[in-house]
């Protein structure tokens, strides 16, 4: 970092301030929730000097909502970053205090790992990788506005007077543009968790052409656990054997503390329903919108009013607080209405509230203004991340930002970004949905989402990412190593199997009839005989007497390999079609209403989004098969003439 003493006055309504610039970086983010630390740490492991800067240092990676990573769809998104050499999977395997395996009566494909974390432990991981980090600095201060220089280098000032250059900018500002907190009838400027909203940074994107909207999203209360009866909850414990997050985990053992189910009941919904006319949700003073997947509690009562009750989640925010998260249970009803409300629910008869539900309001752009590199299209190293983009979730910020940190690095380098298409990671789905489709409401990832989700699994997410997050200098040799030698046993086991043969001895036979499977008729390979839906790779060690020590993680590879081997090679050719549209590359300099044939809406809609292939074009709402036709002939016309 280079100091300088260059210094000018600025007048604020706090005074007169003295601006200087106070040093030069190569990237600098602006945030540090879960996006900002992401893309911190890849530009920095990426050897550029980077500087985090955040309103609070004791805001680095805050689980302002539900204390956990994971969950279904998320755990993917959780398990890529990992892969690609990120720091959310490692921090919260340290910090775990739960760990569940979501969908396992369902396919690999949605299997989904989800934990709880000890909250003020994962915030003070992440902060101590964070100091530790070569290439990184960390600052205090408010990010109030980003100006473009005449050489393209930007100026980061903050409310202190000292402003900051940069090559690239990353904007990770999650729910704190605008923050405004909504209980009731109360309504106040605040950001998450009682923390300073950052009110003057909106004007700034604005002035830079940004398109800003409201969104909402909300957090219900902290009961004390002093005040709970949990004997009349249902005990939820985690799974006997924890699967990591991280590729670089080689096994967790910690005391799991359990998380307990209860329920809302007749009285919930009579208090909730007399008192509708008081949330400002339904009092029309909160007109932005809200997350579809994760609804109020007033949203459940009014929407599912047959219902007699809706389940709850009440979930330890850590081993030293008392402090326990009621999922389920996010409102913005007045204070004194979510006292009666809480007490009404079964276990809770008692509760003490330690922190009051509240609705917030924030700012964040339109992200179909970016480019799928989450550059912004009107201005060259200008990046954003995160809930700024109008995503909703720790995991789906923190895949943003390492796309992002990963991507201001190669474009300070003049190479080409990383883009992970809808056939590579749910990361490419998730960045493809926000670039291409827009939201119009807080954007959860779900294995939904994904079309090629049977290829896109857990397991598989190293094989799929860590070859280019090695290419391109964040995976370290340490993490290769082991990835490649995780793939040669994987490679080698099913070999083994495959040339291993079984012959129809009587000894065999019985066997085979004492797991309930029909007799074998010729010799077959191992491999052959672990596709029968009754035989698993572990009940056939009698009959594989090669067999050697393989982790649990080679050993569910394998067998989810095996036995899905149509499906996945099903699925490859579909992803084959699909790759030969995404290679039809569109120009980007291609003026759509120069194109006959096209319809309006299709001409506007694709000036704004200006895909970059043909499979992406076809992804945009308002453009029609018909559209991608007439697009096709004209390009197949420009390269006959070219």
């Amino acid at each position: 970092m280079e100091q300088l003493k260059h210094k000018t006055d600025k007048i604020t309504s706090m005074g007169k301030v003295r601006e200087f610039l106070a040093g030069k970086y190569d990237i600098i983010v602006v945030g540090a929730g879960h996006a900002g630390c992401e893309a911190a740490l890849a530009a920095a492991r990426m050897n550029m000097s980077t500087m985090m800067m955040t309103m609070n240092l004791d805001s680095i990676a805050m689980m302002a909502c539900n204390p956990s990573i994971g969950g279904t769809g998320k755990g993917h998104l959780v398990k890529e970053i990992d892969a690609l050499g990120g720091e959310m999977g490692i921090n919260i395997d340290k910090t775990m205090i739960q760990c569940k395996m979501l969908n396992l009566s369902k396919g690999p494909a949605v299997h989904s790992l989800r934990a709880q974390a000890d909250k003020n432990n994962y915030h003070a991981e992440m902060k101590k990788v964070i100091e530790k980090q070569d290439n990184l600095y960390l600052l205090q201060a408010e990010a109030i506005d980003i100006k473009v220089n005449e050489d393209n280098t930007f100026n980061v000032h903050t409310k202190y007077g000292a402003f900051y250059q940069a090559k690239a900018v990353i904007v990770t500002t999650g729910t704190y543009l605008k923050g405004k907190i909504f209980i009731g009838e109360l309504n106040y400027e605040s950001g998450p968790s009682g923390f300073f909203p950052a009110n003057e940074l909106s004007s700034s994107l604005i002035n830079l052409g940004l398109s800003l909207r409201r969104f909402k999203t909300g957090t219900p209360a902290r009961i004390s656990s002093d005040t709970m009866n949990f004997e009349l909850m249902e005990k939820q414990g985690g799974d006997e054997k924890i699967i990591p997050f991280s590729f670089m985990t080689d096994s967790i053992d910690v005391e799991q503390i359990p998380c307990y189910l209860t329920y809302t009941t007749e009285k919930t919904k009579e208090i909730i329903q007399n008192n509708l006319d008081r949330s400002p949700l339904y009092a029309g003073v909160i007109e932005s919108i809200g997350p579809r997947y994760c609804p109020s509690i007033e949203d459940k009562i009014v929407k599912f009013s047959d219902k007699e009750k809706h389940q709850l989640f009440v979930e330890p925010e850590g081993l030293n607080t008392k402090e326990m998260y009621i999922q389920g249970m996010s409102s913005s009803l007045p204070y004194e209405v979510q006292i009666d409300m809480y007490k009404s629910m079964v276990g809770l008869e008692n509760a003490e509230i330690m922190r009051p539900a509240y609705a917030i309001e924030y700012d964040c752009i339109d992200p179909t203004q970016l480019k799928p590199s989450l550059e912004y299209k009107e201005i060259k190293n200008l990046f954003f991340a995160g809930q700024i983009n109008g995503s909703s979730g720790y995991e789906e910020a923190a895949a943003q930002g390492i796309i992002a940190g990963i991507n201001a690095v190669l474009s300070i380098k003049d190479k080409e970004p990383i883009i992970l298409d809808r056939s590579e990671a749910y990361i490419g789905v998730l960045i493809d949905d926000l670039v291409t489709k827009g939201t119009n409401e807080p954007y959860r990832m779900m294995t939904s989402r994904a079309e090629y989700r049977l290829v896109l699994r857990q397991d598989n997410a190293d094989e799929r990412l860590t070859e280019i997050g090695y290419r391109i200098g964040l995976v370290t040799e340490e993490r290769y190593n082991r990835f490649i030698e995780k793939k040669n046993s994987i490679e080698n086991e099913l070999q083994r199997l495959k040339d291993n043969k079984i012959t129809p001895t009587k000894e065999v036979e019985e066997f085979l009839e004492s797991l309930g499977t029909a007799p074998l008729s010729k010799p077959i390979s191992l491999l052959e005989l672990i596709k029968r839906p009754e035989i698993t790779y572990r009940n056939t060690k009698e009959l594989d007497i090669e067999r050697h020590y393989l982790s649990e993680e080679i050993i569910n590879y394998v067998e989810t390999a095996i036995k899905y081997e149509g499906y996945i090679q099903k699925q490859i050719k579909q992803i084959e079609q699909f790759k030969k549209l995404e290679d039809k590359k569109i120009p980007s300099d291609l003026d759509y209403n120069e194109i006959n044939g096209l319809r309006i809406e299709a001409k506007q809609k694709l000036s704004k989004i200006l895909p970059k292939s043909i499979g992406q074009a076809s992804r945009i709402s308002g453009v029609s098969p018909a559209d991608i036709n007439v697009l096709l002939i004209y390009l197949e016309q420009l390269r006959r003439k070219g």
